[in-house]
């Protein structure tokens, strides 16, 4: 079902004005991962898990936190 007309129109408005430079973090988890010199690597192993996959969890972390920082710094005082 679509939203009511009244309410679309002010929350695209809302999210096209929201020019805050907090939000440019959000290209670090996406830019970083695409680094092949990251991955041109065997070690160092953690826990015997060589780079590559080790590294694909620390991208979740990283994305996670990117995410939840510029959520906390760009949000309106008064949302819940």
């Amino acid at each position: 079902m679509a939203a009511p007309e009244s309410e679309a129109p002010d929350t695209a408005r809302s999210r096209a004005k929201d020019k805050s430079p907090w939000n440019w973090l959000l290209f670090i988890p996406i830019v970083v991962p695409l680094i092949p010199a990251l991955f041109n690597a065997d070690s160092p192993r953690l826990f015997g898990f060589p780079r590559f996959y080790w590294l694909q969890l620390a991208w979740i972390l990283l994305g996670v936190g990117t995410t939840t920082l510029v959520y906390q710094m760009t949000k309106k005082r008064g949302d819940h």
